[in-house]
């Protein structure tokens, strides 16, 4: 085969520091843009992002020459810093350490990005912590309870 042809895309989950609420919606609009135009400037492609005042969820497709780990460095670096040079937080911003990535197939893209799409409706009777553990256990990733909510 004379080409690299991939289809590589990524449900990528992670919270504020100490899943504090304080994505207010006076930033979440920008904060979602900005990490948009991180991803793309690094040719990768955002299909969907939300979340809510603790987390963020950002259905993410890759080219094979990314490491997944580096893309998703530079988005939570790049936007923590962008939101602290705003100064409209009381507090300084920062995201919490980790992530969850969970591979998406072709055929669940249009279901994760409703999913996505739909936070506020599946935060009204779960915590973020009840909803990543359902992921965690949904896609068979062993964790330790330890050191998962440090």
């Amino acid at each position: 085969m004379g080409s690299t042809l991939t289809n590589l895309v990524y449900h990528l989950i992670f919270s504020t520091k100490n899943r504090e609420a304080i994505i207010n919606q006076e930033i979440c609009e920008e904060l979602y843009g900005y990490i948009t135009g991180i991803a793309r400037g690094e040719n990768a492609k955002i299909l969907q992002i939300g979340g809510m005042p603790d987390h963020v969820h950002i259905l993410l497709k890759l080219r094979p020459v990314h490491s997944l780990s580096e893309i998703v460095q530079k988005i939570k670096g790049n936007s923590s810093k962008w939101i602290n040079e705003q100064g409209r937080l009381r507090n300084r911003f920062s995201w919490q350490e980790g992530y969850g990535a969970f591979t998406v197939s072709e055929s669940q893209i249009a279901s994760v990005a409703r999913y996505i799409n739909n936070q506020e409706n599946h935060h009204r009777n779960l915590s973020f912590k009840e909803e990543f553990t359902q992921f965690l256990r949904r896609h068979q990733v062993e964790y330790d309870e330890r050191y998962t909510w440090i």
